[in-house]
């Protein structure tokens, strides 16, 4: 079994929060599957599903972004899930990447990201695979960025048009979750790294707290 984590924060507060991407992916995942994340198992609410042929457990930690970690461990031993970094998945927001971009790595430092952080921490390795979402403001048209405003950004409900941007790409992370299942990660990877729209990757420029 694959485990399948979005990381995010509980509470209708923070629902449709940059910072919840991680959660509303997941959440994309289980209604394209016809389930819906209500067990209670390992700090996390969780379902069991079928995705591309494969039995896989979908999980939000309970835990707050901070402590993700303990999540995901619990789950792990709990599922006895020996290779973490090729049976768990990982799905968060990235505020180095502009809205509507995603980018799937193998490993990488947390960089100030809590959620990463308390992962690597819990599973004592940073060889997780991980799926980010770009959730930072687009350049504008001369090419300068715009510096989104960490924290208060990412826990601050999103507009609109926003959303409608992060809709598509949800779509996108389950169809890059389905392909790292069916053909691996390097094809995965080969797919949804290369699009014209995306920067340049940085592993290590990962979303700041």
């Amino acid at each position: 079994m694959k485990l399948i984590v979005g990381l995010g924060n509980p509470g209708i507060e923070y629902q449709f929060t940059p910072h919840n991407a991680g959660f509303l992916a997941v959440d994309r995942i289980a209604d394209d599957c016809g389930v819906m994340l209500s067990n209670r198992r390992g700090r996390a609410l969780t379902a069991k599903a079928k995705l591309a042929g494969q039995d896989v457990l979908l999980a939000k930690p309970e835990t707050f972004m901070n402590l993700s970690g303990l999540s995901v461990a619990a789950l792990v031993r709990e599922l006895e899930l020996e290779r973490p970094s090729e049976d768990v998945i990982v799905l968060y927001d990235e505020l180095a990447f502009p809205l509507g971009t995603l980018r799937i790595n193998e490993r990488g430092s947390a960089n100030g990201h809590n959620g990463v952080k308390s992962v690597s921490g819990a599973l004592g390795t940073e060889e997780w695979l991980r799926i980010r979402i770009g959730v930072g403001k687009p350049a504008l048209e001369d090419g300068r960025e715009i510096k989104a405003g960490g924290k208060d950004y990412l826990l601050s409900p999103m507009r609109k048009q926003e959303l409608a941007v992060l809709d598509e790409v949800l779509d996108r992370a389950k169809n890059a979750v389905e392909v790292v299942l069916t053909k691996g990660v390097g094809a995965a990877m080969n797919e949804f790294n290369r699009r014209a729209s995306d920067p340049d990757d940085g592993t290590s420029g990962t979303a700041k707290k």
